[in-house]
């Protein structure tokens, strides 16, 4: 059904496509892999008319084709399902399947009777009960998901590219739109599947291509390879372990973090916790167990019923985040992007937020030569791939972002660090070198609270674990007991036990 011939690309004298060829059948789902800065973006988007090759060819049923814009390639049978989404949060699920391809009468107005009806027809050819008269913005991330999808098909999308689209999804929900997809495959819809999670691959996809530094690696039945020969492909070099060891934590190491009691909402669970120096202590749970208002309560982010706890020994309480960074505890949130950057500001701003005071000359004049050596500094620490500290940060991979975060609270001088999903939406090389910066961290004297829905990241990083439920720390396990499923039951039953 399509294939794209030889693509190349380049931006002023960069070519950042090397002649890719990408051939999807229809009725499959087909798996475009490659870690951040592999090319699979600028590739989909050459599809989809928003960039225009530099060299190839782009063939739908045998057919050559050249889009001027985004609305041809609609025109032509493709979908594509951003992972930000591109909704209207004001409108509801019926004006955004149809904005700007509204069905009217000869007269001009709307045929809203007949857009519900193809609407609601579309959510249940997909199995999905949303409603579809409330504004966007009310309903949840897996319901704008669906929408996304239901908006292509209104607009009759034969191939379907879907870019990171379980990202931020439960499980329950993944399952939900892996069932869509295998009743759009059966349609014979082709399916472009983006993803930096393996597993899903070989539960989903049928076939695979692999890109690499903008060139054509290979492509594959998912049959036909493992998840090693994956990794391989995918970065160059075979990946034995993606988690360090594990260090022997001392049984009297310094209690850095003594949390006695954090209530999020009056009559919840109380829970307690201790985080010790150079220990990692992952918060592990379902999606809305509160591990992240948790942490954020601790904070002063987050407004707790109660909390109580003590730094170094010392009874402290905060009331904003200011109170908690000047105490040395840095946030590394889970939306980058959102929460932890400026995306158009340079590296080198980005990394001196909270830190102008120490650079200061009177009331004034900042020192520039101090803040660029600090920054250069504090990029070679986390290594930084970045030509300089000049470079914006909405031109780095997802991993050199979460990277700049990093060097932000480095450069502060933080003690504790709390990672939210450190690893979301980061290739699998680029996790693997976040996953050592952590354990360097924690050898030079840090101490890491990391939060996280991916349960190998937990059971491979942890040197403990408490598990929430239902608001609150049902469970902690540590050693042997660190596994998925002792974890996971805590998590689904509440079972409460303290296993040593």
């Amino acid at each position: 059904m399509l294939e794209l011939r030889g693509i190349k690309k380049s931006f002023g004298k960069i070519e950042v496509l090397h002649g890719v060829d990408l051939t999807v059948q229809a009725g499959e789902v087909h798996a475009l892999l490659g870690e951040n800065g592999a090319g699979k973006s600028t590739l989909m988007k050459i599809l989809c008319g928003i960039l225009k090759p530099s060299e190839g060819e782009i063939r739908i049923d045998g057919e050559a084709r050249q889009f001027a814009d985004y609305n041809e390639a609609i025109d032509a049978g493709i979908g594509v399902v951003f992972q930000e989404f591109s909704l209207v949060p004001y409108l509801n699920a019926v004006e955004n399947m149809f904005l700007a391809r509204e069905l009217s009468n000869g007269l001009g107005f709307m045929k809203r009777a007949a857009m519900r009806k193809r609407a609601g027809g579309i959510m249940k050819q997909l199995g999905i009960a949303i409603p579809l008269g409330v504004p966007i913005r009310s309903l949840s991330v897996a319901e704008q998901q669906f929408v996304e999808i239901a908006k292509a098909l209104a607009l009759d999308a034969r191939i379907l590219v879907l870019d990171e689209p379980t990202a931020t999804l439960t499980p329950a929900e993944v399952e939900h739109l892996f069932r869509v997809m295998r009743s759009l495959r059966a349609q014979g819809v082709a399916i472009i599947f983006i993803s930096h999670h393996l597993e899903e691959i070989f539960e989903i996809c049928d076939r695979i291509t692999v890109l690499r530094d903008g060139e054509y690696v290979a492509s594959c039945d998912v049959a036909e390879v493992d998840q090693s020969r994956l990794v391989e492909m995918m970065v160059g070099r075979r990946i034995e372990n993606s988690f360090p060891p594990k260090p022997v934590i001392p049984a009297d190491a310094n209690v850095v973090l003594d949390v006695e009691e954090v209530q999020l909402a009056k009559g919840g669970p109380v829970s307690s916790f201790q985080l010790r120096a150079g220990e990692i202590l992952g918060f592990a749970g379902l999606v809305g167990s509160g591990r992240t208002e948790t942490a954020l309560a601790m904070l002063g982010a987050y407004p707790a019923a109660r909390c109580r706890l003590r730094m170094n020994g010392v009874e402290i309480r905060f009331a904003d985040p200011s109170e908690a960074l000047a105490a040395g505890i840095g946030l590394l949130p889970e939306s980058r992007k959102e929460q932890g950057l400026i995306t158009s500001f340079p590296i080198l701003h980005n990394v001196s937020l909270n830190n102008y005071g120490k650079y200061l000359l009177g009331h004034f004049f900042i020192n520039r030569s101090r803040e660029l050596s600090d920054t250069r500094a504090a990029m070679q620490s986390v290594r930084v791939k970045a030509p300089n500290p000049h470079v914006r940060v909405d031109t780095l991979s997802g991993g050199n972002q979460q990277k700049v975060v990093i060097a932000r609270w480095i450069n502060h001088n933080m003690k504790v660090l709390i990672f939210d999903e450190p690893t979301r939406g980061i290739d699998v090389g680029a996790k693997t070198e976040i996953y050592q910066l952590m354990r360097d961290f924690t050898a030079r004297g840090y101490s890491i609270i990391m939060i996280s829905s991916e349960l190998p990241e937990v059971i491979g990083m942890s040197d403990r674990v408490c598990v929430f439920r239902s608001g609150g720390i049902v469970a902690t396990v540590e050693g042997d007991a660190i596994t998925s499923e002792e974890v996971m039951t805590h998590a689904t039953t509440g079972r409460t036990r303290h296993v040593a």
